[in-house]
């Protein structure tokens, strides 16, 4: 038996405040651009499956119930009390918070407090630069401010993240850009965007990267599946490796999050380069029953001591559960079948558990053991 004990999330978001319907449910479930196919719903998807054999439980009610029967108990138990029983039963003793998101979504405090355990805030670059040009009125007091403001943010959070892959793509040039081509481009976004609008110009991407790296502060790039209509081929981690190899002994580790369907590739970069990570969480969400082979093909490739666990979980409560029991249930799958056919002994396979489960976070993101 492989245990896990304590789980370190180390990139999600904070779950809905409020109460949702069998619509606004699924659409949280699986993030795409219009209706299920007809007669069905988003529940039918490895991901909604896997949401109707774990959570169920948890509030009392058989496993693999029908979704009505299931979101009836949860708005009968009340949306605080459903993602507090959710998050105490999912193992996760500590959340590492990305709080660049819209929405009436839980703050790290919050969240901390609903599942009984830490949380510590994940900054992301990219809504930091749209705040502080929400509050400067001249390129250079947005460059002063925006240089003030990823200093402080390093002061307080675990880590910086980025959406560069979504927002543009991960085919970004590799070098710091020059002065007189940061200024360029802020004045041309400062001018054209009006308040509120997001930043996608490469230039001021790139600027925002090597900030962080400046910074010493862990940088996570998203990579792989994302938002509805974003084109994956600009997301595959593999277009980073320029970047990944600038960066290379400058005392800033990159994490790579998400990866799937790349998520081979994470893994490669994260068995060449020192500095890089690969996250397994998000992709076993996806695959559901397929998560112990899409975990295998991660053991494959990466150092074990370079693998690290995330629910990515946004919105739902019951993605914080589902991440932690398919991750558990895929470790202990994989794992334990080497250890039965005595390919690794048990006392490796449970140190190895280990440093996926939380030691690998923890050491990445400098936090205390529990």
């Amino acid at each position: 038996m492989i245990e896990t004990p304590s789980l370190v999330d180390q990139y999600c978001h904070g779950v809905l405040r409020t109460e949702l319907g069998l619509g606004t449910f699924e659409a949280h479930l699986s993030r795409t651009e219009g209706p299920p196919a007809p007669g069905t719903t988003l529940f039918d998807t490895q991901t909604g499956f896997a949401v109707r054999r774990w959570c169920p439980p948890l509030l009392g009610l058989e496993p693999h119930c029908t979704p009505a029967r299931y979101l009836a108990r949860r708005r009968e138990l009340g949306v605080l009390d459903s993602a507090r029983r959710l998050l105490r039963g999912s193992g996760i003793t500590t959340y590492l918070v990305d709080t660049g998101l819209p929405g009436d979504l839980t703050e790290p405090g919050e969240l901390a407090s609903a599942g009984a355990a830490e949380a510590h805030e994940i900054v992301r670059l990219e809504l930091l630069a749209e705040q502080v040009a929400d509050t400067s009125g001249t390129v250079e007091s947005f460059l002063a401010n925006l240089a003030e403001s990823v200093h402080a943010a390093a002061a307080n959070a675990v880590a910086f993240t980025s959406v560069a892959g979504v927002r543009h793509g991960l085919a970004l040039a590799p070098e710091p850009p020059g002065p007189g081509e940061v200024r360029g481009a802020a004045g041309r976004w400062l001018a054209g965007r009006g308040v509120g609008g997001e930043l996608s110009d490469p230039v001021l991407l790139r600027h925002l990267l090597w900030s962080a790296v400046a910074s010493g502060r862990p940088l996570q790039l998203h990579a792989g599946l994302g938002a509805p209509g974003l084109r994956i081929d600009r997301t595959d981690p593999v277009l980073l490796t320029d970047f990944v190899r600038a960066t290379a002994g400058l005392g800033t580790d990159l994490v790579l999050l998400h990866g799937y369907p790349y998520h081979r590739h994470a893994a490669h970069l994260a068995g060449v380069f020192p500095h890089v990570y690969a996250d397994c969480g998000a992709a076993l969400v996806r695959t559901g029953a397929r998560a112990a082979t899409v975990l295998a093909e991660i053991l494959e490739l990466a150092p074990f001591g370079k693998i690290l666990f995330s629910s990515g979980a946004q919105g739902l409560p019951e993605l914080h559960v589902v991440a932690a029991r398919l991750f558990r249930e895929a470790l202990g799958r994989v794992l334990g079948t080497w250890v039965a056919e005595g390919a690794w002994s048990l006392s490796d396979a449970q140190r190895v558990a280990g440093m996926l489960a939380s030691g690998n976070a923890r050491r990445v993101y400098g936090l205390e053991r529990p």
